[in-house]
């Protein structure tokens, strides 16, 4: 009689589909590992490029910034360079005024001749004389006030510049400025009204 095994055969079948099922699970597991890897690779550039645009943005922002806060602090300083100004102009005009040594209408008449980029440091009257002393920062600007000067016939024509040359220093401050340019005005007066003839010999006494 033959006799056949047939629990042998079922141990051999279930041993190799036990085998085939590890091996699928491995295959898949590792699958999975190289799935998730690759969306965690993409993830994480993502998250560099999202990251790398916001601060491309906040430069941006803070580069406006600073051009905002320049214009304003440019604002400010050609503020303060107009109020330093103003009170040069002030200073002279009340110690000379306080002097009496320079009739008031002239002095009026000097004083609106002063462009923006130009002070006074000394105005003297010597005779039938007037020397003016100053500073400015262009050529154009000497130009001007002299021009200024001779729209009234308070001043005799012409005016003459007697000097003009480049300054290393600010007097005011005392920086270097080597586009600064101290000047020197000499013109002749007129006869002035019998008011402030008389307002200036009362001042020289």
């Amino acid at each position: 009689m033959i006799r056949i095994n047939l629990l042998g055969g079922e141990r051999q079948k279930a041993k190799s589909a036990a085998r085939f099922d590890a091996s699928q699970q491995l295959t898949a597991m590792c699958g999975l590992v190289v799935v998730a890897s690759v969306c965690g690779i993409g993830f994480w550039f993502w998250k560099l490029g999202h990251d790398a645009t916001q601060l491309d943005a906040q430069i941006v922002s803070l580069k406006r910034e600073a051009a905002r806060l320049d214009s304003v602090m440019a604002e400010v300083k050609a503020f303060e360079d107009r109020k330093a100004t103003l009170q040069q102009r002030v200073t002279l005009i009340e110690r000379l005024r306080q002097g009496q040594t320079v009739p008031v209408q002239l002095l009026d008449h000097v004083s609106r001749s002063l462009p923006e980029t130009l002070w006074l440091t000394d105005l003297k009257e010597q005779g039938d004389f007037i020397t003016i002393e100053g500073r400015t920062t262009t050529l154009i600007g000497l130009s001007d006030f002299v021009n200024n000067l001779g729209t009234n016939q308070v001043l005799k024509k012409p005016i003459e510049i007697v000097d003009s040359a480049a300054e290393a220093t600010d007097a005011r401050t005392g920086a270097a400025s080597p586009e600064l340019i101290k000047f020197t005005v000499r013109a002749g007066v007129n006869g002035l009204p019998a008011q402030d003839e008389a307002g200036a010999k009362k001042g020289k006494k």
